[in-house]
């Protein structure tokens, strides 16, 4: 194996680290706060509505654009550290 292709599998095997784990806090997110742990949220209120109401609307929307958000940065040192930046 060339040291282009280690360096290749390399990125992508941090890559697809970084996907799972913003794709796991994502599925906690949207399937524990929204529907699992939604009666304990319930207790809470934000803006007169209960807190698992709102996970289950809003909450895993929001947290899903600002992982989207961690990725780009994420990938962008990822480019840096392996040559692939522009």
């Amino acid at each position: 194996m060339s040291e282009k292709q280690k360096k290749a599998t390399a990125y992508w095997k941090e890559n697809v680290r970084y996907l799972i784990i913003l794709l796991s806090i994502w599925f906690a997110v949207s399937y524990g706060a929204g529907i699992l742990f939604k009666e304990t949220l319930d207790q809470i209120q934000i803006g007169g509505f209960k807190l698992g109401f709102w996970f289950a609307q809003q909450g895993s929307i929001y947290v899903f654009v600002i992982l989207i958000f961690v990725y780009v940065r994420l990938m962008n040192k990822l480019d840096k550290k392996y040559g692939y930046n522009e």
